[in-house]
C-alpha cells in the first residue's frame, strides 16, 4: 500500500494525533516514516515581526529553534521505533510550512502525507490561513488530515 509516509508535526497536542495515526498506519503497511518539523527563519525586518539583532544573535536564535525542532522529530522517531517502524527525523528551515512539507515529501519520495488541521472555518480561516489546505490543494500524492 504505502512505502514511505511523511508526517508533519509542530509538536502540538493536535499534531500528536497525526503522529499516532501515521505511526500506526506505517506499522500496518510496513512503511517507513519520515517525521518533518518546519523551523522558521528569524524575521529580518520590523515588518516581519522581528527585532533588530546582530547577525551572531540571529544565528544563535535560529540554531536554538533548529535544536528544538530536531528534539520534536527525534521524539517521534523514538516512539515509532518502539513500535517497530523505521523512521527518518528531519527538520526543514522555511517560512512557508506548506511549501516545505510538499518539498520534503517530494525529496524523500513519500507516497502519503499525514498532518493535523485545526478545522478553522469562516473568518478565522480567512485571516489565519491554512497550511493544511495549501498542502491538500497542491499535493500530487494522497494527504490524510486529522482533526
Amino acid at each position: 500500500m504505502y512505502q514511505r509516509i511523511l508526517v508533519a508535526t509542530d509538536g502540538s497536542t493536535l499534531s500528536k494525533k497525526a503522529i499516532k495515526a501515521a505511526i500506526d498506519l506505517a506499522a500496518l503497511c510496513g512503511a517507513e516514516l519520515v517525521a518533518v518539523k518546519v523551523v522558521p527563519r528569524y524575521p529580518q525586518s520590523y515588518f516581519e515581526g522581528g527585532i533588530a539583532l546582530q547577525p551572531e544573535e540571529v544565528r544563535r536564535v535560529e540554531s536554538q529553534w533548529a535544536d528544538e525542532g530536531q528534539a520534536v522529530v527525534d521524539a517521534v522517531k523514538k516512539t515509532a521505533l518502539a513500535k517497530g517502524v523505521t523512521t527518518k527525523a528531519i527538520t526543514v528551515k522555511s517560512d512557508v510550512v506548506s511549501d516545505a512539507v510538499l518539498a520534503a515529501a517530494k525529496k524523500q519520495q513519500c507516497d502519503l502525507i499525514v498532518m493535523a488541521s485545526h478545522g478553522r472555518k469562516g473568518i478565522k480561516r480567512l485571516l489565519l490561513g491554512s497550511e493544511t489546505q495549501h498542502v491538500l490543494t497542491h499535493a500530487t500524492i494522497p494527504v490524510l488530515v486529522l482533526k
